[in-house]
């Protein structure tokens, strides 16, 4: 059974990176974990990829060390199912406004006692070779990230409820529904709520993640991870732009 390494960093109090890739790319997500990120997360709330894509790509992940995650586009218990059944180590789940939301989507990723997951013997079980259903659900409970998205303004307004919710591992903030929400009023009114909310999380026991970053806005990020934020993300293809840019711009500038 695999150690879920992200979860087993954030525990030890490192900041984790992950890349977000929005379609079928494994060597993109080989690319990610050859460099050195944490985990990768697989966007099926906006991008395309199927079921068995996200299947091959978490086959890719583990290949080279980084953790699977993915962002699934709802909160349906089927949905929850199936994305974890892929092998994933864990969910991102977009728009949890309330603690009973967050409550439901962490039960329905775990099995009993934590959860009500439904029973299945895949990849996720390592088929059922060398272990024990009892201990492979046990390991799965214990290795899973669970990780509502707060999202909207009226998941700031019930933020203490969320961080009560046990089985939520990581709340994670992003920039740019967030900013939607509030009525699109401007960056820096966006990221002071994102500067109160992100200590909220961290003194309520919870990680705390920040989505929607600028790749070249390193020092925007930096800021994030000052006041408490230790689960960055990052668009893939948002790198390869700027590497991309940066590259026919010294080139250029060569010539």
């Amino acid at each position: 059974m695999r150690t879920n390494t992200t979860k087993a960093r954030l525990s030890e109090g490192d900041v984790v990176f992950g890349g977000i890739v929005t379609r079928y790319a494994p060597d993109m997500v080989e690319i990610l974990g050859a460099l050195g990120y944490d985990f990768v997360m697989i966007d099926c709330e906006h991008g395309p990829a199927t079921l068995d894509q996200v299947e091959h790509m978490v086959r890719a992940a583990e290949s080279f060390g980084i953790t699977p995650l993915a962002r699934i586009p709802d909160h349906s218990e089927h949905t929850i199912l199936r994305f974890l059944d892929c092998g994933v180590q864990g969910i991102i789940v977009p728009h949890v406004n309330t603690g009973e939301q967050a409550a439901a989507v962490a039960r329905a990723a775990r099995y009993h006692p934590d959860g009500y997951r439904g029973m299945a013997g895949g990849r996720a079980h390592n088929y059922g070779i060398g272990v024990s259903r009892g201990e492979s659900t046990a390991w799965i409970n214990s290795q899973v990230l669970v990780i509502p998205m707060v999202e909207d303004i009226e998941a700031v307004g019930n933020l203490d409820d969320i961080l009560q919710v046990a089985g939520a591992d990581v709340l994670h903030v992003a920039a740019s529904d967030l900013g939607q929400s509030l009525g699109n009023p401007g960056e820096a009114e966006v990221r002071r709520v994102m500067g109160d909310v992100i200590p909220r999380i961290r003194a309520g026991g919870k990680a705390a993640g920040v989505g929607g970053n600028n790749p070249a806005d390193t020092a925007g990020v930096a800021e994030f991870i000052r006041q408490g934020a230790n689960f960055v993300t990052v668009s893939a293809w948002g790198l390869l732009r700027i590497g991309a840019e940066d590259f026919l711009r010294k080139v250029k500038a060569e010539l």
